[in-house]
């Protein structure tokens, strides 16, 4: 018999930490929790598999789940002293979801599961407190309504706040116990003139209908969007924890809130939190109520901190955050409630944090000696790294300050302000910078969250959804600005004196919390120690190489600056783009005099001659390669009537003349058509002016540094061996007529892009002409699929949603496609020539998942964009560090 349900909590913990997979993280975490003696109140988990057997059977559970069920629940009821659905003494529980990877705010949780209108009563005896009773009645008929019946969660909120203008109540811990009676008269009245049913009363249907709904919510919008960021697979399913209620809402003895062991902002080692006396737990995250800090070294004036109005329930969190750290060696995010005084555990999880806390963190504890070396570099994700090159506000910049909420994430963001998730996607889609401003966000939110620039809201704390998920996403996020009045129906948000309309700016600074009026310039990051620290660390143990690619002065000192090891693509295409050589481009293109077309190229000569020295300057010996120009001449052509006259008076020629040259030379599929090496053959004196300046600039920056320079000439897209020498020998021959002229010698490599299939194909005879071997994976992801990604994207969400492809094949490699290419032209091209030196210079090379790819087949080097040149350093180290486990070699 399959086992679909684990029992945790008072000495009976069926769950393992390593079971996450299973239990997911949540249950996992509860079971090792209380095996480790920490108050958790009992209950059980039931596992994924249940989840994929629910989908995967038209939404039915397995036929002996609910006596398992029946089973677990009966050893809570035994745990507690107290019965599920009994009228004097009633068990209460919550119904929470769990998947195996923390997904904050997706899916679906109800409290206070089991009340009735006779089990109410009962709690309000057994507690002394009516109006307790009925506050956490009217809470489970508010999260069951939404949750489970589908009611929406306003029309509630509408209710609640009608009745508190009425009763001029401003706090919901004024509202009476008959006030709450009447609040859930109102309630179950909504419920069945919205859901056409009445709100449920026998415990057990409670309890389905919850378990039920939690299961539902791992397809939910929300979820699905989640997963699609953060490329979690939907066939991984959620758990259902099912847990005895522990009530933060008994009196001002009792309180609720959400934690982390270290500053989940900054990293620092202190314990940063908040916390609701006499709430319940989605009073905190929901930000309802603004939340007080942990600390008193946190607290602000007319605030109270745990520490010193629950000052024994305090000393106790404290003792479990040091034992939680400890044992997981990590930072930890954990929930907990106060109850009468005694502190109880509800969850433990890894803490999302910002990628400046992460690296912080991850130094910090390999320093203290909770973890290695090795397990510091594993711990930072590497694509967060692009979260610390986020701007700064300039300290000299004008600025109107509007008003300050809480820095819950940092960086420096300005944008038009947006009140909507739909309209912020939209306009992002545009191209356009915006601000996603929210009363406060929900789960509902996360795609226009995504597709912002900041989020602004005006309710909620530093562990509010805004808050968790911002730094999670990387965006700028202040939170909790409560002097903004948002008008969602008018489209205005007012501070003070300003009223700021939909499509204004407004700049965040999640740093400090400050809300700016208009744009505000921003200055370029400076990386930290920690920063330094760890690259010094990745880089001691990574094999594949980094290098950039870049063809200004200012993307190759960017790249030196971010630890680039060289230039494994300049595109020489992106020189002749400069309003000083554009003219001459063209002049060289539709020239049909030789004489004229040979003095156009001489005439670009020293502006390729000062490009390349630029670059073999600012590298100072590290290798350089240029790729010869690649796409086809038509890219270079006038387009406008005034462009096309100037080429024309340059030239002698009529504007029909060149109206006429250009339509020539148009082609129906440029991609596929005169380009790469195949221009270079039938152009030989264009590959030959580049190989001069090349060569030319080499040997003057060899002179000036007296170092030697290593320039590598890549040429692109080969398809047949005979391009290659072709092309080589001309190569060589214009090399060495510079030589002989400059009375010098110089070391240099020719090598060539691998970016078509049957360049892969004829890797080991294409390698008896090359010293060099550069994968392009845009083009040859373009050329395997037969696709274009300029005109890909408009089909290509639906493949990934629809599960036709697991991932973008232009953001990841295709490993069974593309990636097979590649690992055959490797194979074939080293068959040849055993010492041939293999990189890649496509979009690929600063993606984590295909780095480690590119490591697994024996790449030399990767080739990014500059600012990605901190991701793959790391990147390459996780790689690194993943093969040795592979292998059992110790690390």
């Amino acid at each position: 018999m399959t086992k679909w349900v684990y029992s945790f909590g008072d000495g009976l913990n069926e769950g393992r930490a390593e079971m996450r997979n299973l239990l997911g993280g949540k249950g996992a975490n509860l079971a090792e929790m209380a095996a480790n003696g920490l108050p958790v109140p009992p209950g059980f988990t039931i596992t994924t598999e249940v989840c994929s057997a629910f989908y995967e059977n038209g939404r039915k559970y397995p036929d002996d789940l609910r006596a398992q069920v029946a089973d677990a629940l009966a050893r809570v009821e035994k745990s507690m002293g107290l019965r599920f659905g009994d009228a004097q003494a009633p068990l209460l529980v919550s119904v929470r979801s769990g998947a195996r990877v923390s997904m904050p705010g997706m899916m679906d949780t109800v409290l206070n599961l089991g009340l009735n209108d006779e089990t109410v009563e009962g709690l309000a005896r057994s507690s002394g407190d009516a109006r307790f009773a009925w506050d956490s009645y009217r809470r489970f008929i508010q999260m069951y309504g939404s949750v489970v019946m589908g009611v929406p969660h306003h029309h509630f909120e509408d209710v609640l706040e009608q009745f508190k203008r009425a009763g001029k109540v401003e706090d919901d811990t004024a509202i009476t116990a008959d006030q709450w009676r009447a609040i859930v008269a109102d309630y179950r009245h909504l419920i069945s003139t919205h859901a056409g049913t009445e709100f449920p009363t026998d415990p057990q249907d409670q309890l389905w209908g919850a378990i039920g709904a939690v299961f539902g919510s791992w397809m939910n919008p929300r979820a699905n969007t989640y997963r699609k960021l953060h490329e979690i697979p939907a066939s991984w399913g959620t758990a259902v924890n099912v847990q005895s209620m522990v009530f933060g809402n008994m009196g001002d003895d009792c309180a609720t809130g959400v934690c982390f062991t270290r500053d989940p902002s900054t990293g620092e080692n202190i314990f940063y939190g908040e916390y609701l006396i006499n709430a319940q737990g989605e009073d905190v995250v929901a930000g309802i109520r603004t939340p007080q800090p942990m600390a008193c070294a946190r607290a602000e004036a007319g605030q109270h901190p745990m520490e010193t109005t629950l000052p024994q329930a305090y000393a106790e969190l404290l003792r479990v955050r040091s034992i939680l750290e400890t044992h997981y060696k990590d930072m930890q995010d954990i929930e907990f409630t106060v109850q009468r005084n005694v502190l109880y555990i509800l969850q433990t999880r890894s803490g999302k944090r910002t990628a400046a806390a992460a690296l912080k963190i991850a130094i910090d504890m390999a320093r203290e000696g909770l973890i290695t070396q090795e397990d510091a570099i594993r711990r930072v994700p590497a694509a967060s790294l692009d979260q610390l090159l986020h701007p700064t506000l300039d300290p000299k910049a004008e600025r109107v300050q509007l008003t300050r909420g809480l820095p819950a994430s940092p960086g420096a963001a300005a944008g038009a302000v947006v009140f909507s998730a739909e309209e912020c996607e939209a306009r992002a889609a545009k191209g356009e910078d915006v601000i996603l401003v929210r009363i406060e966000t929900s789960p509902e939110d996360v795609h226009g969250m995504h597709a912002a620039r900041g989020v602004l809201t005006t309710r909620g704390g530093m562990t509010s959804h805004a808050a968790v998920v911002a730094r999670g996403m990387g965006r700028v996020c202040v939170a909790g600005a409560g002097s903004i009045h948002v008008d969602y129906a008018a489209g205005t948000m007012t501070v003070g004196a300003h009223t700021i309309a939909q499509g204004e700016w407004i700049t965040l600074d999640g740093g400090t919390g400050a809300v700016y009026l208009g744009r505000v310039p921003t200055i370029a990051p400076t990386l930290s120690d920690d920063f330094n620290t760890l690259m010094g660390w990745a880089d001691s143990v990574r094999r594949l190489g980094v290098r950039a690619n870049a063809e200004t002065p200012d993307d190759a000192a960017t790249a030196r600056r971010f630890g680039a090891e060289g230039i494994g693509l300049a595109r020489t295409e992106h020189m002749f783009f400069g309003p000083d050589r554009i003219g001459l481009v063209r002049q060289m293109i539709i020239a049909d005099d030789e004489l004229v077309r040979q003095k156009a190229i001489a005439g670009l000569l020293p502006f390729q001659r000062d490009d390349f020295a630029s670059l073999f300057r600012i590298m100072a010996g590290l290798p350089v390669t240029v790729r010869l120009l690649d796409p086809p001449l038509h890219e270079f052509l006038p387009h406008e009537e005034a462009e096309m006259a100037e080429v024309a008076q340059a030239l002698g020629k009529s504007v029909e003349e060149v109206r006429n040259r250009c339509a020539a030379l148009a082609e129906t599929n440029p991609m596929l058509g005169h380009r790469g090496c195949r221009l270079g053959l039938t152009s030989p004196e264009i590959y030959a002016m580049q190989v001069r300046a090349l060569i030319q600039a080499a040997v003057i920056v060899e002179k000036e540094l007296g170092k030697p320079i290593r320039p590598e000439i890549m040429i692109p897209l080969v398809a047949t061996q005979a391009e290659l020498a072709t092309t080589r020998r001309a190569a060589e021959d214009e090399i060495a007529r510079v030589l002989k002229e400059e009375g010098t010698n110089i070391n240099y490599f020719i090598g060539t892009m691998i970016e078509l299939p049957r360049a892969a194909i004829q890797a080991d005879r294409i390698a008896e002409y090359a010293d060099f071997f550069s994968f392009g994976t845009n083009d040859l992801t373009q050329t395997t699929f037969g696709l274009s990604r300029d005109d890909a994207g408009s089909f290509l969400p639906y493949y990934v949603d629809n599960g036709l492809l697991p991932r973008d094949p232009f953001v990841s490699i295709d490993r069974d496609g593309v990636g097979a290419l590649v690992r055959l032209g490797v194979e074939r091209g080293r068959q040849t020539s055993p010492d041939l030196k293999l990189g890649i210079c496509g979009e690929h090379g600063g993606d984590p998942d295909s780095i480690a790819f590119f490591d697994e087949v024996g790449l030399d080097y990767v080739s990014c964009s500059p600012f990605r040149v901190p991701v793959a350093r790391l990147a390459a180290a996780q790689a690194a560090l993943a093969t040795r486990n592979r292998v059992g070699s110790p690390a």
